[in-house]
């Protein structure tokens, strides 16, 4: 019975890793509107093995050893191949054409087609040149990232840099909002999708995100040792802050919660500083 248990954490591990290749094998062929999903499931299989090897009371040096392996590849692999396809003009351009109810102003208005134009600010391999090679910075830095996080001890109850699946969010909420509009709000979001889509900020998010993950920034964790609001005040209003963000903005709240993690813990650093100074100066 307890091999079993001890069984049950290490499934949801697997769960994380398939959800990971689908994502890679849906992104190279050119499916970006489906990929960025598995991206979410093994997301969720990703929290719920560590929440249940908490639950059963049966954590192990092999679930942690698992957990990196799969986590290499959902969201250090995976991502890197998202932004690498999102470089493609081809990608892009049939994943418009697919969705062009969502996104008309894509669309030419002489033929009633996806618009290839110079002047859309999108480019493929070709035209974003080297800029490519930058989406191979996210799974580089999502491997050191991952080791680093293993040999840590400081990382026991929070997190040193940005976790690797929260950059994987970052990422792949993009495919979402060149999709999607942004739920209760009614905008013209034209401009942002052309931002987001230009290899510029793909390779520039790219680069910034990858420092970040193996940064010394210090980043609360979602780890609950109680229930109460005392001890947990950032995590309850970070959680409440999200919820609201996702039904407002719907997936386009993602990279916007993906920020405020990070903003929040910059505030709980300057705060906590402050506190333990006090502390001393009394």
């Amino acid at each position: 019975m307890h091999a079993i248990r001890r069984l049950i954490p290490n499934l949801f591990t697997a769960g994380n890793l398939v959800g990971g290749i689908l994502a890679i094998i849906l992104a190279l062929k050119g499916r970006l509107d489906i990929a960025p999903y598995f991206i979410l499931a093994s997301a969720v299989f990703d929290f719920l093995d560590g929440f249940m090897a908490r639950l059963l009371k049966v954590p192990s040096e092999l679930g942690k050893q698992l957990d990196s392996l799969a986590d290499m590849v959902t969201f250090g692999v995976a991502p890197g191949i998202i932004v690498w396809e999102l470089f493609d003009l081809r990608v892009v351009g049939s994943l418009f054409e697919k969705y062009s109810t969502y996104v008309p102003e894509l669309l030419d208005p002489n033929t009633g087609g996806f618009s290839l134009t110079t002047e859309l600010k999108i480019c493929g391999p070709g035209d974003a040149g080297y800029l490519t090679l930058t989406a191979l910075f996210i799974p580089v830095f999502a491997l050191f990232r991952l080791a680093k996080f293993n040999l840590d001890t400081r990382q026991t109850d929070s997190f040193i840099g940005v976790p690797t699946p929260a950059a994987t969010l970052f990422f792949a909420s993009i495919p979402f909002m060149l999709m999607y509009d942004p739920g209760l709000i009614n905008a013209d979001v034209s401009a942002i999708r052309w931002f987001i889509a230009d290899p510029w900020f793909l390779a520039i998010s790219s680069l910034v995100m990858s420092v970040l993950m193996v940064s010394e920034i210090p980043l609360f964790a979602l780890k609950f040792k109680s229930f109460g609001w005392k001890g947990n005040e950032m995590r309850y209003s970070f959680l409440i802050i999200s919820i609201i963000l996702l039904v407002t903005f719907f997936v386009w709240a993602l990279p916007i919660i993906i920020l405020l993690y990070i903003l929040l813990s910059l505030i709980s650093n300057i705060f906590n500083k402050g506190k333990k100074f006090e502390e001393k100066a009394n």
